[in-house]
């Protein structure tokens, strides 16, 4: 296992967000995290990140607790593509240069721009190098920040809904590409989701949070109506199209 996460615990001042959360992810996994608004997604996939500190349990990278590593180290092994954020005048690739921050020592290296080069060019983003970030569109600035995480070339990606401001084109073009990285280089990956029918078809296992806990776990066989019901409360039927289950909304 490259991420384990055990009976994590978190809270604000106001309100009680997890509860004895647990689940592991294997080098190599799309994991999609699913639930409703407010039910912890974002928070725990902060926690992982060392952004907020759980209350109690412990989160491990391989065999060391993310809070004993310091955070250029941290950084080396975890890359997060938090929920859309505004451009600046910073031009697309020192933004994604930025991601091979906790490399650098004095300057960048030529390995470190080869890098930045390779992952712009994966992310089609070769001919935008020298736009600034804020002539982008929205879901081409998502883009750029998901290609800065991956110059980090981490063992474990967290992403928090990636595709949110993405035009339908660019959601699957982003998403696969993101499960042929993650399958491709064995990262770790964990993704905030909204959409369950682009979760199954792009996820290996999902994890699915209710009230701040882990309801289910699993492959697709967990993903059935009953079981969406119980997190959703909306009735839907589960059904196969080419080889995939779609989740079909029933009554409205």
């Amino acid at each position: 296992m490259i991420l384990s996460v055990e009976k994590v615990d978190f809270a604000y001042p106001s309100r009680q967000v997890l509860e004895e959360v647990s689940f592991n992810v294997q080098r190599g996994e799309f994991v999609a995290l699913l639930g409703t608004n407010g039910a912890g997604k974002t928070s725990l996939l902060k926690c992982v990140n060392r952004i907020l500190k759980p209350q109690s349990g412990v989160i491990w990278i391989e065999d060391q607790s993310v809070m004993d590593l310091k955070r250029r180290l941290l950084a080396q092994k975890i890359g997060y593509v938090e929920q859309q954020r505004q451009g600046s005048r910073t031009t697309v690739f020192d933004a994604v240069l930025m991601g091979r921050k906790p490399y650098i020592e004095w300057d960048a290296t030529r390995k470190d721009l080869e890098i930045v080069c390779r992952v712009l060019e994966t992310m089609n983003l070769t001919d935008y190098s020298l736009r600034n970030l804020d002539e982008l569109s929205g879901g081409e600035l998502q883009k750029v920040f998901i290609a800065r995480a991956l110059a980090q070339q981490p063992d474990v990606l967290l992403m928090d809904e990636p595709t949110s401001s993405l035009d339908l084109r660019n959601q699957i073009e982003v998403l696969k590409m993101t499960r042929q990285i993650c399958h491709s280089e064995e990262i770790a990956v964990v993704a905030a989701m909204h959409d369950i029918n682009q979760a199954l078809r792009f996820a290996d296992r999902f994890i699915l949070l209710k009230d701040g806990r882990v309801f289910a776990a699993g492959d697709k066989e967990i993903m059935t109506s009953e079981t969406l019901y119980d997190i959703y409360e909306i009735a839907v039927a589960v059904e196969e199209f080419n080889g995939d289950k779609v989740v079909i909304p029933l009554g409205g």
